[in-house]
């Protein structure tokens, strides 16, 4: 039974999406096709009337997370005019993405993989990292484009890195320390909770 371009499309889409929360729960090799299109609650013989290979799929879900990731970050700085980089630091540094894996932060759950998905692989995330990069260089601290942008590498290398850290951890109380330390770091605005 052939299925209209409606449901096609639309059954594509369920296949990314699920794909994008196993993959970033489980990694690119913690997941097989068959696993992936059970849980779309799709056959796994339909599988390739929309992707050639599970490689193929890893690059096209790869690059929707991406752009979602990228547009998320947009919204909450744009959210919070006044405040635009705590409004991020918060989002990003929250327990909510330390302990949800499957809808959490794609490179903090994926850049580590990356490498060995070659150079496809790379260029996605090479774009994503230099968009939020983007993002940031607009709402740091800093006088000079120069500066800005220096602090907007640092600041997202340490924004990934603490949740990355964060989640190794076996103590919710060390997870969050990471995370606060991370923010208080990074954060324009002074310490209140040191007067």
């Amino acid at each position: 039974m052939r299925v209209s371009r409606e449901k096609f499309a639309e059954n594509r889409e369920k296949i990314l999406a699920v794909a994008g929360e196993l993959f970033r729960e489980k990694g690119f090799d913690g997941i097989g096709v068959a696993e992936i299109m059970k849980a779309a609650g799709l056959t796994h013989g339909g599988f390739y009337g929309h992707f050639d290979s599970k490689d193929e799929l890893a690059s096209e879900a790869s690059k929707a997370l991406v752009a979602r990731s990228l547009e998320r970050w947009k919204q909450v700085a744009a959210s919070s005019p006044e405040q635009p980089l705590e409004a991020l630091l918060a989002h990003y540094l929250s327990h909510r993405n330390v302990v949800e894996h499957a809808t959490g932060c794609v490179f903090a759950a994926l850049t580590q993989e990356v490498s060995r998905h070659g150079p496809e692989m790379q260029s996605t995330f090479t774009g994503g990292l230099m968009g939020l990069v983007e993002v940031l260089e607009e709402i740091v601290p800093g006088e000079t484009p120069e500066e800005r942008r220096r602090k907007a590498f640092a600041s997202l290398s340490a924004m990934v890195g603490a949740v990355i850290l964060a989640r190794a951890m076996d103590s919710a109380e060390l997870s969050q320390e990471f995370l606060s330390a991370t923010r208080q770091e990074l954060s324009p605005l002074p310490d209140e909770s040191n007067g």
